[in-house]
């Protein structure tokens, strides 16, 4: 492929195309048009593209049909379904067919043009292999608003390379890869990346194993030995679980404020050549009202706060996410394994993730060493996640009556979200909230359950 990064926009709708290619023509990205799925394949096979925006209804053909010619005939590009309805049979058969994501078209095109921005990122990062393998191991990928700003903020960081970088966020979400991300795209290429675990740092030794020490510093100092902040050299150390850091706080302000350390028995001030990324999925500013962190320290980390949003809050990234894991694993353990099916992707996409992405990777590895058919089945997932068949946390403000022998389980639950729409005046926030569940997850069951916005399912409009 050329060194431009191209894209090609296949929409019969000739308005929405052109206004897409102006938008990222004045982002500096080449773009060309086509109408209908036979011009789409034809320009596929004469010229060279990165990114493919393929309209679900073409004039000819079905977008999704022609997914595998076109990967064919541009390998390594990435093709991106616009659908006007966004419905799981159709993102599932987009993935199945080889689609790298799908995004819904609506009257404001910044949503499309936000995932060809990502998609150039992503391509600018493979000029960078241990960078680009750290970012697609890490989690980073999706299309909510949460993870896209997280990785915005994390390349701002990277555009000043002593910035301290707070990091926040729950256990398993990431904040590890997000330090890494922030290491490939900021430090010089090889350099180092140390994670320290403050928890785990014992109070005596703790400045050694941080600034080093020099030889008969301290009873069993039989040698010199550097730190972590020495060792890092132009890399990047990670101070994980900050809040749990004892002692030298004070010492690790001085460091921070200064750029300099010294060993322990030395007097020769050190130049701090790396970055330092902090940490925590504790509450900072509740521990210094405690009296358990400095609030110099917590002041002088939180120069760039960035916080990793809960897995639960990041809606489709689950499935974008558990493909990928999907990807891996099976390659790790030499397997086929097809795309996830409707129903596995609804349980996924169901669950709240105490656990966050670990979570996810977790149980994505298991179902794929359980599976002897070449596809990851409801049987290979978790209890935890079949037990889920009903929205988590349904309120019990919300009331219904069980009728044994007519009502089934999908009956129940489309009577309660009917109910919980008409307690919210139709505001479909509020209806998630009083079920438990978030908005993501309730759009999903109102259109599984035909039910439209005005409380009246398809069902009733046939009838009436």
């Amino acid at each position: 492929m050329s060194g431009a990064f191209r894209v090609l926009v296949v929409d019969d709708e000739a308005l929405y195309a052109q206004a897409i290619g102006a938008e990222l023509g004045r982002r500096g990205i080449e773009c060309e048009l086509a109408f209908c799925a036979r011009d789409a394949l034809a320009r596929a096979e004469a010229g060279s593209y990165q990114v493919v925006l393929l309209d679900h209804r073409l004039p000819d053909r079905d977008g999704i049909s022609i997914i595998p010619n076109l990967l064919s005939l541009l390998p390594g590009s990435a093709v991106v379904m616009m659908t006007a309805y966004h419905t799981i049979p159709d993102a599932v058969a987009a993935i199945r067919h080889g689609a790298e994501d799908y995004v819904v078209k609506e009257t404001h095109i910044q949503p499309i043009v936000d995932r060809v921005l990502e998609l150039q990122r992503r391509a600018r990062m493979r000029a960078s292999a241990d960078g680009w393998q750290e970012h697609r191991k890490s989690g980073l990928m999706g299309r909510s608003t949460g993870i896209r700003q997280v990785v915005d903020q994390l390349d701002k960081a990277g555009q000043s390379p002593e910035t301290t970088v707070l990091l926040t966020g729950e256990t398993g979400a990431g904040k590890e890869v997000a330090a890494r991300y922030l290491h490939a795209i900021s430090r010089p290429a090889g350099s180092e990346f140390i994670a320290v675990d403050c928890v785990a740092l014992p109070g005596s030794l703790a400045e050694s194993l941080l600034f080093g020490h020099e030889k008969g510093s301290f009873t069993g100092a039989d040698q010199a030995r550097a730190g972590a902040l020495e060792e890092a050299g132009e890399g990047t150390v990670l101070l994980d679980e900050i809040g749990d850091m004892g002692e030298i706080q004070g010492k690790l302000l001085r460091v921070l404020e200064s750029r300099c350390f010294q060993r322990v028995g030395s007097i020769k001030q050190i130049a701090l050549r790396a970055r330092i990324v902090a940490a925590t999925n504790q509450d900072l500013k509740s521990r210094v009202d405690q009296g358990r962190f400095r609030l110099d320290l917590y002041q002088r980390l939180c120069v760039f706060p960035i916080h990793i949003p809960p897995l639960r809050e990041r809606g489709d990234d689950v499935l974008m996410l558990a493909e990928h894991f999907r990807d891996f694993f099976a390659g790790k353990l030499g397997k086929e394994i097809a795309p996830l099916g409707e129903e596995v992707a609804e349980r996924l996409l169901a669950y709240s993730y105490p656990g966050n992405v670990r979570e996810l990777k977790n149980l994505i590895e298991r179902a794929v060493i359980m599976t002897d058919s070449g596809r990851i089945e409801l049987q290979h997932l978790p209890a935890r996640l079949l037990g889920e068949g009903l929205p988590a946390g349904l309120s019990p403000a919300i009331p219904f009556d069980f009728r044994p022998g007519v009502d089934t389980l999908e009956s129940l639950e489309k009577r309660m979200i009917e109910h919980a729409m008409e307690q919210a005046g139709h505001v479909k926030t509020e209806a998630a909230r009083l079920l438990g569940i978030s908005r993501f997850q309730l759009l999903r069951r109102l259109d599984r359950h035909g039910i439209r916005a005005g409380g009246r399912s398809r069902e009733d409009d046939e009838e009436g």
